[in-house]
Parts: C-alpha cells; sequence; structure tokens
C-alpha cells in the first residue's frame, strides 16, 4: 500500500465486476483486456482498453498519460 497498489486474489475480478473489486462512480481504469462495455467493472466506472505499453505508462506515472512522449526506440 505504500507503494500505492495492492496485491490482490489471481482470478477474475476487476475484469469482469464479480466480487467487491469494482470500480465506484467516476472511477477510471487502465485495462488490457479485449473488451468493454458500459458497467462491465462497476457501475459508474469508466475503463478504458489500452495497450500493455501504455498499462504500463499509466500504472507508473499514477495516471493516463501520451506515451508518445517517452523516446521508445533505444
Amino acid at each position: 500500500k505504500e507503494a500505492g497498489f495492492d496485491w490482490r486474489e489471481s482470478g477474475c475480478s476487476m475484469c469482469l465486476g464479480m466480487n467487491p473489486d469494482t470500480l465506484q462512480p467516476g472511477e477510471r481504469c487502465a485495462s488490457t483486456s479485449n473488451r468493454n462495455f458500459e458497467g462491465r467493472q462497476g457501475k459508474g466506472g469508466r475503463t478504458h482498453l489500452v495497450s500493455p505499453l501504455m498499462a504500463a505508462a499509466a500504472a507508473v506515472e499514477g495516471r493516463f498519460v501520451d506515451i508518445r512522449r517517452y523516446d521508445l526506440k533505444k
């Protein structure tokens, strides 16, 4: 928790909102899943489908960022 994240149990949880791991109204999520529909991860939450690279950048920065600003050609 001090690092800004929680370890969760493996398996489907947030991806389908099948347990208490759901978005609250107004929360946003960067997801690498292959599909999305309204309310999938929690009523009123916003799920953004992103590439693995974008998900990693969002995790590091703690917010959505424009990954084009990174020099990825090295």
